[in-house]
């Protein structure tokens, strides 16, 4: 069920999953939203543990500030939603993609509080293209189309998705969907904001905050191309292994699927497994 929480000057909405210990907090990529990790959840990620899924400010059904989407600024969110629900000592914190790299900076900045990193197809060095390969995604922010259903039957056409649909993808891209007062439909969140927070994450010092970041770490890397088969990853393997590298204790893995089906479908029971061996070790 969906909960909200005052904190730094915004309200955050966040999901929850009740479960076992240790409690794992779970950061969604760049344009996406806490529903993105509905297909890890189903897969078994909880009951096993208890996980909190945020929407990032900007997104989902988060307050959506007109700016203050640096990586510091995303921080505080996440710290301050950790002491209201009253997580005074280290989480298992992860992400994917962005929030692989918030993952990463909170770890880096505020050591106490986190005990263990989950980075899901996230790297210190992201490809050289980056912003090409994530303009489709982008896109889609400003799009106004004729009603929620002609958004996701779009969604559904998404080469990128591979097919991939299912009900874990449906309510994902439904809970990014704001419904207009005459019927039409368009992303919740805007493009200047979510522009705003991926310069601010390309522009950090990532070589300089990963050595700090000492907790053990699993770094997830799906290396196939987004849609046809030409296409680049969004994290090579040899950036998230120079990534691995660069943390003091990081074990490296490859899990099937690209960028984004890794999260949902078949691929999702692989990446709870990768992340319920690493947590139980």
């Amino acid at each position: 069920m969906g909960n909200f929480v005052q904190v730094n000057g915004i309200r955050l909405h966040y999901l929850e999953h009740a479960g076992g210990e240790p409690l794992v907090v779970l950061l969604h990529g760049l344009t996406a939203n806490a529903h993105s990790f509905e297909g890890l959840v189903r897969a078994g990620l909880s009951p096993r543990f208890r996980v909190i899924s945020v929407d990032l400010r900007g997104r989902g059904l988060s307050d959506k500030p007109p700016s203050g989407y640096s990586m510091a600024e995303h921080a505080a969110d996440i710290l301050g939603l950790l002491d209201t629900l009253g997580a005074a000592g280290p989480v298992v914190l992860g992400g994917h993609s962005f929030g692989g790299l918030l993952t990463l900076y909170i770890a880096s900045h505020w050591p106490e509080r986190v005990s263990r990193m989950l980075v899901l197809d996230a790297a210190g060095s992201m490809h050289p293209q980056v912003r090409e390969l994530l303009k489709p995604s982008l896109a889609r922010l400003g799009r106004v189309l004729p009603s929620v259903e002609a958004s996701l039957a779009a969604a559904r056409q998404a080469p990128y998705l591979e097919g991939q649909w299912g009900r874990e993808l449906e309510d994902y891209f439904r809970a990014d969907v704001a419904e207009n007062p005459d019927g039409t439909a368009q992303s919740r969140a805007s493009p200047q904001p979510i522009a705003e927070a991926m310069e601010g994450a390309l522009s950090e010092p990532w070589y300089e905050h990963l050595p700090r970041a000492r907790q053990p770490a699993l770094l997830l890397n799906a290396p196939r191309g987004l849609g046809p088969p030409d296409a680049p990853p969004v994290v090579p393997r040899e950036l998230a292994l120079e990534t691995a590298r660069a943390l003091p204790d990081c074990r490296y893995l490859e899990v099937p699927g690209n960028h984004y089906t890794m999260l949902f479908g078949d691929h999702a029971g692989h990446t709870v497994r990768a992340i319920t061996d690493f947590l139980s070790s």
